[in-house]
């Protein structure tokens, strides 16, 4: 679709709240999907996984122990961050050094369950995510790992997008551009997803939360199957409502 006829697409529910929420695992295509999704729809877009992969990157570059929780709470608190929430850039600052690349290094993926997994941190990287909703007058698609129970429980979208564990390795592997070897591959995907399922479940989907299994489906597929989604409960809660 070309950027003139992306201008004359209808504004979904003008002057109302559209929120959607995408969780899911790692490798499932949140991130590419939900940013396709923000922008065939014309609403913000919010990558919740960089703010956490940011607050790894700037534990690691202050020498913060992340086995202490109060000194990672600390930083997370202290986090100079700026992030883009537009589908049209896409930017991640520290302090003001851009870290957009730095964020995807391996040592950044294997340390942010350690980030992702402290409590307080999570609660502050919470607090900034349901602000930056509320600053974009709750019209923005939110993606991650707890976006559907926690950070955005009343979101009018809700949805689970999930994969086989084979096709999120092998999505995840393209993504890498073929850099990792299986073993790092299998940690940045299945590991930390296990750790990280300690403190939220994003494998299985809440009361409310519509389930989108990619598996057998191809990009394109994927972003069609979550706009019908979104467009199906949106109907439906309209009907309902009339």
């Amino acid at each position: 679709m070309t950027q003139e006829l992306i201008q004359t697409v209808d504004i979904v529910r003008p002057g109302k709240s559209l929120v959607v929420a995408i969780d899911g695992p790692s490798g499932s295509g949140k991130s590419s999907v939900s940013k396709e999704v923000a922008r065939r729809l014309r609403l913000a877009y919010l990558d919740t996984g960089a703010m956490y992969r940011a607050l790894t990157w700037f534990c690691l570059q202050s020498g913060t122990d992340l086995a202490d929780g109060q000194a990672v709470e600390d930083a997370a608190e202290a986090l100079d961050l700026e992030i883009s929430t537009s589908t049209r850039e896409e930017y991640v600052r520290v302090g003001g050094t851009d870290i957009t690349e730095a964020i995807r290094e391996p040592a950044i993926s294997a340390a942010v369950s350690a980030v992702a997994t402290t409590l307080g941190a999570r609660t502050e990287l919470i607090r900034r995510q349901r602000a930056l909703i509320e600053t974009h007058h709750r019209r923005m698609v939110v993606e991650g790992r707890d976006i559907t129970t926690v950070v955005a429980p009343h979101a009018e979208v809700r949805m689970l997008l999930t994969a086989s564990e084979e096709a999120r390795l092998r999505r995840r592997g393209i993504q890498l551009g073929g850099s990792q070897n299986a073993e790092q591959l299998a940690a940045q995907v299945t590991a930390r997803d296990a750790k990280d399922s300690t403190v939220v479940n994003f494998t299985q989907a809440a009361d409310g939360v519509v389930t989108l299994d990619s598996s057998d489906l191809d990009f394109a597929e994927t972003v069609d199957a979550a706009l019908g989604i979104v467009h199906r409960v949106i109907n439906h809660t309209a009907f309902h409502r009339d």
